[in-house]
């Protein structure tokens, strides 16, 4: 499964999908663990003859090879340095980076890779991939995610890629099953171990194995707050409207990125983020310490933190049922059938992760028809389909 250079797909989408696997087998009172592979210099890694007959196993024709094979041929770098240029140097490998065929042929170089995960489930983002296994003992998970490795390893070999065994890691994902305190290891086919770690930054989110997303949290007080004490520090050369924008473009999206991820924590967690939001809102409007944090979120206009996460987790709702997410997200939503703790005839349910308590569900509701026009614009659709029209073709009742 790749995720990069496609259209529609992120990260964000991608780390669903993985955690979404993850959770479901921590529902299960399984064992996970995942390697987080790492490759040195895989773009400028490529083998060109390699890259050619992988196009030709694809049925590219003999013009479109030639036209490549020219393509890679004779291309030399240089440096250029105050003024200063060196010598042509010849470029025998690699893709070239930042151009448009560059991340296409690297996909289609790589993405073969992932037929040798065998029992293990692989996630690919560029030359970032994550291989994880789950099951009731932890032997035999690491037993299977070994074999898996082994095959990845020397798919790798045969593409010429080199792996970064320093900074490949092994993550444990377990919430209440026993663990031992010194777990067999995981080995490269040269004989070194994988070091264990309780945290990774995959994909710009901080996991640890208790998913618990304390790490993650505490990244984004501390790069906040960083940022605000700059603002604060130069308080006096900004306008109104140049503090509203500064906010809006520097910490907001920090907030905003990938926040259906770690929606999950915990509220003593996800709390801690409001208190820099505060404070950033504040330095908008010089409001005192003491301003409720509702007038806070009426003076700047905003809507609170805990709204933010959830119309953007809607949105994923909504265009994983309209088929307007990627078919792995699309796939995960399903109509359930009613509890009788449930009024509505039926709900949606989403195998992802959801704030609070349980993992896996997710209800969602509209006081009236203006919130789904508004959750419709915000898409940016070029069509929008009525409430009364969603709920007989989806839900076959109505949304309260």
């Amino acid at each position: 499964m790749q995720s990069a250079f496609r259209a529609g797909h992120g990260c964000t989408s991608a780390t669903l999908k993985v955690l979404n696997n993850i959770i479901t087998a921590i529902n299960k009172r399984h064992y996970c663990a995942a390697l987080f592979i790492d490759l040195a210099k895989a773009f400028d890694s490529v083998n060109h003859h390699i890259l050619i007959g992988r196009l030709d196993s694809l049925g590219f024709s003999n013009d479109c090879l030639a036209w490549f094979t020219n393509y890679f041929s004779d291309r030399v770098q240089c440096v250029k340095l105050e003024g200063l240029l060196s010598g042509p140097l010849a470029v025998s490998m690699g893709v070239p980076q930042g151009s448009i065929l560059g991340p296409t042929l690297f996909s289609v170089y790589i993405n073969d890779v992932a037929l040798a995960a065998g029992n293990s489930l692989i996630h690919l983002y560029a030359d970032d991939a994550i291989l994880y296994t789950s099951g009731p003992s932890l032997d035999t998970v690491l037993t299977n995610l070994q074999t898996s490795f082994n095959a990845i390893q020397l798919s790798f070999r045969g593409l010429q890629l080199l792996l970064n065994a320093s900074k490949t890691k092994c993550l444990l994902f377990n919430r209440s099953l026993p663990a031992p305190a010194r777990p067999s290891s995981i080995t490269t086919l040269d004989g070194s171990d994988l070091e264990y770690v309780d945290n990774y930054k995959y994909l710009g989110v901080w996991l640890d194995c208790k998913l618990s997303f304390q790490t993650h949290i505490k990244h984004l007080q501390s790069q906040i707050k960083s940022r605000i004490c700059f603002l604060y520090r130069n308080i006096a050369s900004f306008t109104h409207a140049a503090k509203h924008t500064l906010v809006k473009l520097t910490i907001l999206p920090i907030l905003d990125f990938d926040d259906v991820i770690y929606k999950i924590a915990s509220n003593t967690l996800l709390n801690k983020l409001d208190a820099v939001y505060h404070s950033a809102i504040r330095f908008v409007t010089k409001a005192p310490y003491t301003t409720h944090h509702c007038d806070l979120y009426t003076l700047v206009g905003w809507p609170s933190l805990h709204t933010h996460r959830q119309t953007h987790w809607l949105q994923v709702i909504y265009k994983s049922l309209l088929s307007k997410a990627q078919p792995y997200l699309s796939s995960l939503v399903t109509i359930a059938a009613p509890t009788r703790s449930m009024r509505s005839s039926r709900y949606i349910s989403l195998v992802t992760p959801k704030a609070n308590s349980s993992f896996g569900r997710l209800s969602f509701q509209f006081s009236a028809a203006n919130d789904w026009n508004e959750l419709q614009t915000s898409l940016k659709l070029e069509t929008h389909i009525s409430l009364t029209r969603f709920n007989f073709l989806w839900l076959g009742g109505s949304i309260e």
